[in-house]
């Protein structure tokens, strides 16, 4: 029995679905074990590792041929599903992060280097006697990372990670100083994508509801002043230039309410990376000074062009 065979056989007695016991979930497996094909199970790891060292992994030592853009296919068919079993955890970094892992739990690593051995059977009893508990556990701990946002008077949790941190900022920090009395009417979650979506009122004002990717981050509704802020929260990409602001213009035609364009950022070093290509009659919120704000333009401070 070759190593995937293998894989599949473990994977099988630990009581993973029939979907899971496909070629590319023992891939996975196999790579986040850091098993090679001459290797034995007891020398198995439990290292940080993102989804392309796993295709670059199966593609080196077991010859398969897997291409970059199948990344979503392994995170949904094994990793996710992996996850959900509490075999495997991830580091609590937004997914859209470069900076994103995953490996075994501690536990699948123990019961992983007994397998094939005398051990093994007892190791695999007591892992199955305890799976379900663990499971808990892992959810929990996953609960745990969440953070929580008020929005709307509403309390909502953010999945971890820089972007959504931003993003929090900005309905905590920003919208109090420089959107007073604005009601939050879309905000994406890395994980949820539409964690807040109010679609009568968006359409009320004359929205053009769109996909997700076309979305701004953040959309603020100021009635007083009959303003509409579109605020891109900025950690790696996607602040507001050029292009950008011909994207919402085209999705917001027939928007009348009064226009403002906002890039945030978490820190000022982040701003310098991204000021050049800004686009001129927008605004800079910097997360890091949130008293102050930077005007693209000097004919005129906050608010629609």
């Amino acid at each position: 029995m070759n190593k995937v065979e293998q894989a599949r056989e473990f994977l099988k007695l630990v009581g993973m679905p029939r979907a899971q016991l496909a070629d590319i979930c023992c891939y996975v497996l196999l790579a986040m074990a850091g098993i090679k094909p001459d290797m034995t199970w007891k020398e198995a790891n439990n290292d940080w590792i993102r989804i392309h060292d796993i295709i670059q992994f199966a593609n080196t030592f077991y010859k398969t041929t897997y291409a970059e853009n199948s990344r979503e296919t392994f995170r949904k068919q094994a990793l996710h599903e992996f996850r959900t079993a509490a075999l495997v955890e991830d580091n609590g970094m937004a997914t859209n992060s470069p900076n994103y892992r995953y490996r075994l739990t501690k536990e699948t690593l123990k019961i992983l280097k007994t397998f094939q051995s005398v051990e093994w059977q007892t190791s695999l009893n007591r892992f199955l006697t305890y799976h379900n508990k663990l499971i808990d556990i892992y959810a929990s701990k996953k609960k745990i990372t969440m953070m929580p946002v008020k929005i709307n008077g509403i309390d909502f949790k953010f999945s971890t990670g820089k972007h959504n941190e931003l993003q929090k900022a900005i309905i905590e920090e920003f919208a109090p100083r420089f959107a007073q009395n604005s009601e939050c009417l879309y905000v994406g979650d890395t994980t949820k994508k539409d964690l807040v979506k109010d679609i009568e009122k968006l359409k009320k004002l004359g929205f053009e509801i769109t996909l997700h990717d076309k979305m701004p981050d953040i959309v603020l509704y100021r009635a007083d002043k009959n303003w509409i802020y579109f605020i891109e929260s900025v950690t790696s990409v996607g602040p507001m230039d050029s292009k950008r602001i011909l994207e919402i213009t085209e999705m917001t035609k027939s928007v009348t309410a009064g226009k403002v364009y906002v890039t945030a950022f978490l820190d000022f070093k982040t701003y310098k990376k991204f000021s050049e290509s800004l686009a001129w009659e927008t605004e800079v919120w910097i997360a890091e000074m949130p008293e102050h704000m930077i005007h693209l333009n000097g004919d005129k401070f906050l608010g629609p062009r």
